[in-house]
């Protein structure tokens, strides 16, 4: 084990008894492999499934396993029209498991979520059953404002970047708070505290996954 090694996996435990303080379950895995391993534990066979557009989710493996196994996975991705996509979007509020990731954590368990449709931050804060997590180190900030400043300085314009998506941050890097007509920005969500017990299930990775 090197060096960063040894500070993320001290960090991530940190992290995990931060997240659980705040009435959620949450595990630390070394490796893409052992998240997968630890969400497919957590996942009974059988389950609906539906996420947002989270790249950490794909980069890790997950979505691979669960297309290959005995899960009911709703996939916007293979939707033919806009109206389907819409649909299964919907669906997500019914399913027994929303998949995603956060934009940024601070090391006192309180994350971050900016989204432009809402559909995932909307999932998130009420509707599916459960709600997993997957989340690469390299999103773990120090403090709620550190969060904040990246999930707009730097995940943001990414994710504008990626989708092609004409905004200012995506033209020169950083947040503008701009009301473009395509404002990835439209709607921040602050996850503090699950009022309902385990219904977020964390899984924090020694990767660097995402943006």
């Amino acid at each position: 084990m090197d060096v960063r090694q040894k500070r993320n996996k001290v960090l991530g435990e940190r992290v995990v008894k931060a997240l659980e303080s705040r009435n959620m379950d949450a595990y630390y895995a070394e490796t893409k492999e052992e998240a997968v391993k630890k969400a497919l534990e957590w996942i009974p066979e059988g389950s609906t499934i539906n996420m947002g557009g989270s790249s950490s989710v794909h980069e890790c493996g997950l979505i691979d396993a669960i297309c290959s196994g005995n899960y009911n996975f709703c996939d916007r991705d293979k939707a033919s029209t806009q109206e389907e996509k819409q649909e299964i979007a919907r669906a997500a509020f019914s399913c027994d498991w929303f998949l995603g990731s956060v934009n940024a954590m601070s090391e006192d368990g309180v994350f971050i979520n900016i989204d432009g449709n809402a559909n995932r931050v909307a999932a998130y804060a009420f509707g599916p059953k459960n709600v997993l997590l997957i989340v690469g180190m390299n999103k773990v900030v120090k403090t709620q404002e550190d969060a904040m400043s990246r999930a707009r300085n730097e995940a943001a314009p990414v994710n504008a970047q990626r989708f092609g998506i004409d905004t200012p941050c995506s033209k020169a890097g950083s947040c503008f708070d701009c009301k473009s007509p395509e404002c990835i920005c439209c709607q921040i969500l602050v996850t503090r505290f699950s009022r309902q017990k385990g219904r977020f299930k964390i899984i924090l990775v020694d990767e660097n996954l995402g943006f």
